[in-house]
């Protein structure tokens, strides 16, 4: 049997700094310090955030936690789509979630995160590539009034039928990769959001589903960038104007 994930990443806890708003000082730029500016809040966010853990370098990589609803001027001054996650690390700033754990992959020292395998690299980046059309159709679905769409239903059994393809773990690839990096603060945020807002539990007849979930929540480095499910649902029935 496999071992765990959780033993091959470094458990470390560490003091999470403020969120920075407009009246929040811009930090030093490009002095020699590796930041990684997110929101905590933010899936898109987590995804680098997670990498980050997994690779060890909760010192290396330094949090910058930025208020998305009332967003520093100089965000945007540092890094044009002034949107999160970004990365400044030698002398430039790195974005997009998908590119940037890749990016945080390569580019330093830890646990690989990406298979040698030639068949799971493949599947690894149809998975990746699917990642934004799963998003979209569960937003879509969460917004449309009566039943869960056929659309969602679709993306929700592929999701679970690829949690299937190997079984030399619970994960998207058997093994703990980047795609369970990808897909986890989305596959855990919409299970609170339908199951709240549309009285529907996606992961309900998914055991894949269920298990990749319970497995995600028993790795250290992962639970430690989980936002409260209440406030995250608040933020999104907000947003939904619901």
């Amino acid at each position: 049997m496999a071992a765990s994930p959780a033993s091959k990443f470094a458990q470390e806890e560490e003091a999470l700094p403020p969120t920075l708003t407009p009246t929040s000082q811009q930090p030093p730029l490009y002095d020699g310090a590796t930041r990684l500016y997110m929101a905590y809040a933010c899936p898109y966010a987590q995804r680098a955030w997670i990498a980050r853990n997994c690779k060890g370098l909760q010192r290396k990589i330094l949090l910058v936690p930025i208020d998305l609803a009332d967003r520093p001027a100089w965000l945007r001054k540092i890094y044009p789509k002034n949107q999160v996650p970004c990365l400044e690390h030698n002398n430039k700033m790195i974005g997009e979630s998908l590119d940037l754990i890749k990016y945080i992959d390569s580019n330093f020292e830890g646990p690989k995160l990406s298979p040698d395998d030639p068949e799971k690299q493949g599947l690894a980046e149809e998975l990746l590539a699917y990642s934004d059309t799963f998003n979209q159709a569960m937003m879509s679905a969460l917004t449309a009034k009566g039943a869960v769409t056929a659309d969602a239903e679709a993306a929700l059994d592929k999701i679970e039928v690829s949690l299937s393809k190997f079984d030399d773990g619970p994960f998207f690839l058997g093994q703990f990769s980047l795609v369970d990096i990808a897909y986890a603060p989305f596959v855990d945020g919409f299970q609170v959001f339908f199951t709240n807002i549309k009285n529907y539990d996606p992961t309900a007849g998914r055991p894949n589903m269920q298990k990749f979930i319970k497995e995600m929540n028993g790795i250290a480095v992962y639970a430690q960038t989980k936002h409260d499910p209440q406030e995250l649902l608040a933020l999104t029935k907000k947003k939904l104007g619901i």
